[in-house]
């Protein structure tokens, strides 16, 4: 039975990315008016158009004010400029706040899935090679010494695994 699709992945991967999709379709389509404007404005600041509509506009401004094109400034000091400048500059850092904020919500639950897999990744990795050496002894197989089976059927406690990483961290860090 052959496991792969017409573009060669195997039909787990291919379903797995459908999967995937879809439920970012989905949570995208549950986003809050909002976030929505708030990501549209961060995608529109961080884009070229907005670097270029602002050096018109603010090369504009410092041309008229500083005298270079002949008409009456009307910001000799630039002080509005500035606080056109400040004024936008906070709104914007807003935006880019709650969009980060949501990205790092969406990261968050992305490192937990990936976590849950790993841990059952291992738990089934650590009962197969119990099997494996539950068949080998039925077989009369006789297995390395170097294997280190003892080691490798141990279930991992996340819990210990997470205190010495912490323990460690604590050693490592300046105080």
């Amino acid at each position: 039975m052959d496991n792969t699709t017409h573009s060669g992945m195997a039909r787990v991967v291919e379903r797995n990315i459908k999967t995937l999709l879809k439920r970012r379709r989905e949570e995208e389509a549950k986003r809050a008016l909002q976030e929505k404007i708030a990501d549209a404005i961060t995608h529109f600041t961080g884009s070229m158009a907005f670097v270029y509509i602002h050096l018109i506009l603010f090369g504009t401004w410092i041309l008229w004010n500083a005298g270079g094109i002949g008409l009456e400034p009307f910001d000799p000091s630039f002080v509005i400029l500035a606080m056109f400048a400040s004024v936008e500059a906070i709104f914007l850092s807003t935006f880019v706040l709650i969009s980060q904020n949501r990205m790092n919500a969406q990261s968050d639950k992305r490192d937990e899935l990936t976590l849950q897999i790993t841990l059952l990744t291992e738990h089934e990795l650590t009962r197969l090679i119990t099997m494996v050496e539950a068949i080998a002894k039925k077989a009369e197989v006789e297995l390395p010494d170097d294997v280190g089976l003892e080691e490798i059927t141990k279930n991992i406690d996340p819990e210990k695994v997470m205190d010495a990483m912490e323990q460690k961290d604590r050693q490592n860090s300046p105080s």
